[in-house]
């Protein structure tokens, strides 16, 4: 597979603003925010959709939340409150394939999330 521009985030062969890393994973600011805040939070080993997680990724998918939850905390949105989604493929809205956790907050969101969506035709 080639290198994707998370791969390259990861390698610091491209900038990103890094809100936080560990040996696991690397958060940081979404170039085109949804939200006051929106983040990205990536493993570092590359797993390229939902669909590809296997019994061993359980740790290091369950610390992709524990990575949120410490930013919720760090930049003051666990009281009021924030949202987390990971995309799966092209009609869940995944663009770049390599799993990551968006988190969004700084306002008040409603359900469901997209209010204008169409569904697929069958046939």
């Amino acid at each position: 597979m080639s290198a994707t521009i998370f791969d390259k985030i990861i390698a610091k062969e491209i900038p990103a603003d890094i809100v936080y890393e560990d040996e696991l994973s690397l958060a940081f600011k979404d170039i085109n925010p949804q939200a006051p805040f929106h983040v990205l939070i990536i493993p570092k080993r590359r797993i390229a959709t939902i669909n590809d997680i296997q019994e061993e990724d359980r740790e290091v998918v369950g610390h992709l939340y524990v990575v949120a939850a410490r930013l919720a905390q760090q930049f003051g949105f666990a009281s009021d409150g924030y949202r987390v989604v990971m995309n799966c493929n092209q009609d869940g809205g995944q663009t770049v394939y390599h799993l990551h956790l968006h988190m969004l907050a700084g306002v008040t969101m409603g359900w469901p999330p997209f209010a204008n969506h169409q569904p697929k035709s069958a046939g």
